[in-house]
């Protein structure tokens, strides 16, 4: 495969991944994608140029040797692909599996241009099941102990990131989690048939090998504050807060308190951290009916959707602009839509209506029409007048969230904006905080896993050169 000429490997296909039949998996939680094989996947990366100046590698906000370790996989070495990925990031079969490379590595691909690009995510899923299966995953190397200790607040991507960066360094870290698990997000927001248990428990399990300690049931800025992680009672000599944003958005119209609206937040939490699918045999229940309304179409919304579905329910996706401005993977759509999903794109809700006992039972719309592109390029939805009214007894908002604002209101000296999100300097992710950094979610409002990783990765450097700094 390696040495194909340039026609040859602009001739080659895009390799299609063989998936569960849409039918079939609408009714279970496995996994949808099933994975390439080794031919498939020397196929698919020997379609790489090998670009003097790889595009891909910019889009990447790890910044992934992505020709290096296609080169490798084009040449059969899975396991050498494996060390190329690994220079620079700490979970790659999370990213392979859920990160938007179609607007990342993949949308900046020269192959792409004239085709359709390579497919970066599957491979670099192909390399880390490699990896993962056949046991090849070590332990790297560690510098020897720093003395410093180091707390990591959020056990979701960005602090589980930025644990391994610094634990790399020789720093004792110890990570506190409100939750009674580690994953963040990757565990309560993002579905396992789409992201497996498994997958992030490995890497869970690897920083408990590089000795990193998890501190579970722990509400920083509640239970703890940061000024008493930087005190004499624990005496961290820097923190990391990665906690995300999980504060949902909603839309303030009447009748979004009724009964049987849950934001995608508490839907996909109640599901898959504390098993209300399986209620009474899990002790949290969840009231789900047959017309289930979901509103939004990011990559969230269409994890509820797919959730709800296969719970068995119809269900509707409503969006205020058309198919082409959906913010979702256009894989996560496709996958929508092909599981039975409906949508009514260019339909605004405008209220929710209630019965007697106060359980939701219709949602009222103003459909509506697009602008011309505005100077931000998008197309602004422009009322029409035009109104219907549909049946629904679930109602389920994916519109994005804000940062809970827990530890920025009980550590007055953290500064942040008028939503709530804390500064943090770009080039250090350093807070306004003394000792303090921050990075992911809780610094930008709401981005991509990838993103909040690579924040997390300039943040430990910072830290690093912080605590080792004579003060």
């Amino acid at each position: 495969m390696a040495n194909l000429s340039l026609k040859e490997r602009m001739a080659i296909p895009r390799q299609a991944m063989p998936e569960q039949e849409a039918g079939i998996r609408a009714s279970n939680f496995l996994e949808v994608p099933l994975g390439f094989s080794d031919m498939v996947a020397s196929t698919e990366a020997s379609r790489c140029l090998e670009c003097k100046d790889p595009k891909c590698v910019q889009g990447c906000p790890v910044n992934i040797n992505i020709p290096g370790f296609l080169k490798e996989v084009a040449e059969g070495n899975f396991a050498k692909a494996a060390e190329v990925i690994r220079e620079t990031n700490f979970l790659p079969a999370i990213c392979g599996r859920v990160c938007p490379q179609d607007q990342q590595c993949e949308f900046v691909c020269v192959v792409g241009k004239q085709g359709e690009a390579i497919s970066i995510g599957s491979l670099e899923r192909f390399v880390s099941d490699y990896e993962r299966t056949n046991g090849l995953r070590k332990i790297p190397d560690i510098a020897p102990s720093t003395g410093k200790r180091v707390a990591v607040v959020g056990a979701g991507p960005a602090g589980l990131t930025a644990a391994y960066e610094l634990a790399r360094r020789g720093h004792a870290i110890t990570i506190y989690e409100a939750f009674h698990r580690a994953g963040g997000v990757l565990v309560y927001g993002i579905p396992r048939f789409r992201l497996p248990l498994e997958i992030i428990d490995e890497d869970i399990g690897f920083l408990k090998k590089m000795g990193v300690e998890f501190v579970y049931n722990t509400i920083i800025g509640k239970s703890i504050a940061l000024d008493e992680l930087l005190g004499a009672e624990f005496g961290y000599d820097a923190v990391f807060v990665g906690t995300g944003a999980g504060l949902p958005k909603m839309l303030g119209i009447k009748g979004e308190n009724l009964n049987g609206i849950y934001s995608a937040n508490e839907y996909l939490t109640r599901i898959y951290l504390m098993g209300a699918d399986n209620f009474p045999n899990h002790a949290t229940p969840l009231v789900q009916g047959q017309r289930v309304a979901i509103i939004g179409a990011g990559n969230t919304a269409m994890d509820a959707a797919r959730t709800a579905k296969r719970l068995g329910s119809e269900v509707t996706v409503y969006y205020r602009r058309s198919q082409e401005e959906a913010p979702a993977r256009r894989e996560e759509l496709h996958h929508a839509m092909q599981e039975g999903i409906a949508f009514k794109f260019l339909a605004n809700p405008i209220e929710f209506v209630g019965n007697d006992d106060h359980f939701v039972i219709a949602i009222s719309c103003e459909a509506m029409s697009l602008s011309e592109p505005d100077s931000s390029g998008r197309k602004r939805p422009l009322r029409t007048g035009h109104f219907f009214t549909d049946p629904v007894d679930t109602v389920i908002f994916s519109l994005g969230c804000d940062v809970n604002p827990l530890i920025a209101d009980s550590t007055p000296d953290l500064r942040v904006d008028e939503t709530g999100v804390v500064y943090a300097d770009p080039k250090t992710c350093q807070t306004s905080k003394e000792g303090v950094f921050a990075g992911g979610d809780i610094t930008t409002g709401g981005a991509k896993v990838i993103t909040a990783m690579g924040q997390a990765k300039v943040a430990a450097a910072a830290i690093h050169d912080y605590v080792m700094r004579e003060r």
